[in-house]
């Protein structure tokens, strides 16, 4: 019988039905961070219980790291106490742990992909909403809560109801100056920010045949802001080729077993999905976000919706909302909205190619007067590269500061926050009202190379106005 490969994978991992209707599912792997995990470490002493598997479970610390100075003890109480926790847990339970100054250290959904953790056909769980990039390897990756990673590290499992699963197919060419993340945005804008959920979305068609594995990761990351619970891409060649030689990468005889197992994950032909949705290459273009949600997505070349041109009540509302909250003019254009600060990094775009394609464009260039820009390497790997390659010095004389792995100014639980009610040109994920530090700061997501036309520019700008494409995307 045909099936997908979230199937294929949900069947391998499941232990049991339980009597509310879940599956208790085995997680093959488990990311811990710095904030969610003292809780459930805290749990597990209360019920006098210990870390079932501890050689499955791996450890980094990136929400609350400074990313200026890493120097410890961090000037804020708290992230100290976080960070020494985790070290104490870690050490207390036998998991491995990324620390900072270890040469491994940064995001989680950074740091797992490129130490060869993530791998194909398993369960990932995280402490993290956006745990759906690891589907990129063709993982079923879930962001969980702490009672939830209680359970994990006392039982390797955890209680989860079964999702349908919608395929996605973007097949054609993408025009120059569209990257990963427009696609996403894109998405997300067509199918909304609750479209996703009860589903597992599976991506596929040319594009993604044809995308790097860094930008599958773009893609999958931004999952859960289209409502669904993962997103994921079946393994194939190029899932292969980048994990091969990673450091927890099977070796030897037993990598030529694990490739061909991987290689059977993949959905199999005609194999029954819950809801199919086509999308046209061409028909995306350089997209950025003008509210408050991750659905409130237009092209550069658009104007900022009307509340008059809403469906109904309530999504006329939501404009109205936004709009106050943005302090954007219904019916203008995006383009020309003056930004104050602009960032590139997070988990969704902090990594290697990411910086390098910001890069491309932005040598020789210089930052607009009264603009702030900073650039967060992923992971101190990331950093390392982008230092071999001199893509700092790169950033650094166009007037970005250069700064140190870390989840940065994505969420701002760290010093990198907006001030007031100042707009960032960002490449993170999410657009909620305060996300960046402020209660009134406000986020245009937008992918890396239009950060850097942002930056600029001073303004909001279509990077295909500002910088020389070739014909096609590089990214």
């Amino acid at each position: 019988m045909s099936q997908s490969l979230f199937e294929k994978v949900w069947e391998s991992h499941s232990v049991k039905e339980l009597s509310n209707g879940q599956t208790q599912l085995l997680i093959g792997t488990h990311l811990i961070h710095e904030v969610t995990s003292p809780q459930a470490f805290g749990m597990l002493r209360d019920l006098d219980l210990t870390v079932k598997y501890p050689n499955r479970t791996f450890a980094t610390v990136d929400h609350i790291v400074p990313t200026l100075s890493q120097q410890e003890p961090f000037e804020d109480n708290l992230a100290q106490e976080m960070i020494t926790a985790l070290r104490d847990n870690c050490k207390e339970f036998g998991i491995k742990f990324f620390d900072i100054g270890s040469g491994g250290q940064g995001i989680v959904h950074v740091v797992g992909p490129e130490q060869g953790i993530t791998q194909p056909g398993t369960t990932i769980a995280c402490g993290d909403s956006h745990t759906a990039t690891h589907g990129a390897f063709g993982a079923i990756a879930f962001g969980v809560g702490t009672t939830q990673i209680r359970d994990i590290l006392a039982t390797q499992t955890m209680a989860l109801s079964k999702l349908k699963v919608r395929r996605i197919n973007v097949d054609g060419e993408l025009q120059a100056g569209v990257y990963a993340k427009d696609v996403i945005l894109h998405i997300i804008k067509l199918l909304g920010a609750k479209g996703g959920i009860g589903y597992a979305y599976e991506y596929g068609g040319s594009v993604f045949d044809n995308f790097t594995m860094e930008e599958r990761m773009t893609v999958c990351n931004m999952s859960i802001e289209g409502g669904a619970r993962c997103g994921y891409v079946n393994p194939d060649e190029k899932t292969f080729e980048y994990l091969k030689d990673r450091p927890f990468s099977p070796k030897g005889a037993e990598w030529d077993a694990a490739v061909e197992r991987w290689k059977a994950l993949a959905s199999d032909p005609g194999c029954d999905y819950d809801d199919v949705v086509n999308i046209r290459a061409e028909d995306i273009a350089p997209s950025v976000t003008w509210g408050i949600s991750p659905d409130h997505g237009i092209f550069v070349t658009e104007n900022i919706p009307s509340p008059e041109d809403a469906e109904d009540d309530v999504s006329k509302k939501s404009i109205e909302e936004a709009l106050e909250y943005m302090k954007l003019e219904a019916g203008a254009p995006i383009a020309g909205t003056p930004v104050d600060v602009c960032f590139i990094g997070s988990c969704t775009n902090g990594r290697l190619s990411d910086f390098r394609e910001a890069a491309h464009y932005l040598k020789g260039r210089k930052v607009a007067e009264g603009v702030k820009a900073i650039a967060v390497p992923g992971s101190e790997i990331v950093a390392h590269l982008c230092k071999q390659e001199g893509l700092d010095k790169i950033f650094e004389e166009a007037g970005f500061e250069w700064r140190g792995a870390g989840c940065s100014m994505c969420l701002a639980m760290n010093p990198d926050k907006l001030i007031g009610d100042q707009l960032c040109a960002s490449s993170s994920n999410r657009n909620f009202k305060g996300r960046q530090g402020s209660p009134i700061g406000r986020t245009v997501l937008m992918s890396p190379v239009m950060v850097a036309a942002a930056a600029i520019t001073g303004v909001i700008s279509d990077a295909r106005e500002v910088f020389e494409f070739e014909d096609v995307a590089a990214a």
